[in-house]
């Protein structure tokens, strides 16, 4: 039964929400389940941060490899939380000035979580995403090795549209007028080419092919086939 309840809600909640998509007198079923989705969402995020705090409270306590991040990450949690709910520095709305403080934005530009999201968070999440371009700049590199005619037509490509990406690429083709016969082999014209003709093709392919992927996991999920998401405990 813990597991049968679970599955006829998510059947039920997601065949409202593919009729609702498609007839528009059922339209406001959909908002309704979107209403269910957003209290679900909000269990969710309470039964993460638990889960967050029991896997890296149990690794500060056996002082496994690397404990002192999961402390930093605590202590992060726990400060971030602590301001948000409470709302500290928070102007009051206007609209309700009664309730002081508790009735304005928890992210407004006055409060504490506003400035470490901004001036601490973004930061460092700027950070982690510039070191990624040396991680793509590696794996491109052992990648774009010629070892066969596929490998080459791909070296090549990608040397096209690098290049015709930056002041260089311009600069070495310039001598070819922009107007005249020859202007698609300005390396400028033959990225801008690369990339609305084959690129395009290509990204199409790929997201028709995910969204049949989507629609079939859908529908196992839907008619109960794929039951993964509630757990491996017996009906």
């Amino acid at each position: 039964m813990k597991r049968t309840i679970p599955l006829l809600l998510a059947s039920i909640a997601g065949f409202i929400m593919i009729v609702a998509y498609f007839s528009p007198h059922t339209e406001s079923w959909g908002e309704e389940v979107a209403v269910w989705f957003n209290i679900l969402a909000a269990v969710a995020f309470i039964l993460g941060g638990g889960n967050l705090l029991k896997i890296h409270l149990r690794k500060v306590s056996d002082r496994n490899s690397g404990w002192m991040y999961s402390v930093i990450t605590v202590v992060s949690f726990l400060v971030m939380l602590f301001l948000g709910l409470w709302k500290f520095g928070v102007n009051p709305n206007p609209q309700f000035p009664d309730y002081g403080h508790w009735a304005g934005e928890y992210n407004d530009s006055t409060s504490p979580f506003y400035w470490l999201y901004e001036y601490t968070f973004k930061p460092l999440q700027a950070t982690i995403f510039a070191m990624l371009a040396f991680y793509v700049a590696s794996a491109a590199f052992r990648a774009f090795r010629a070892k066969n005619f596929e490998a080459l037509l791909l070296l090549a490509t990608a040397f096209v549209v690098l290049l015709g990406r930056t002041a260089a690429g311009v600069f070495l083709t310039d001598f070819i007028p922009a107007d005249g016969p020859f202007a698609a082999l300005r390396l400028e014209e033959m990225t801008q080419y690369l990339m609305n003709i084959f690129n395009t093709a290509g990204n199409r392919a790929i997201m028709i092919g995910i969204a049949l992927g989507t629609a079939s996991v859908s529908l196992k999920i839907l008619l109960g086939v794929d039951r993964s998401y509630i757990g491996s405990g017996d009906d």
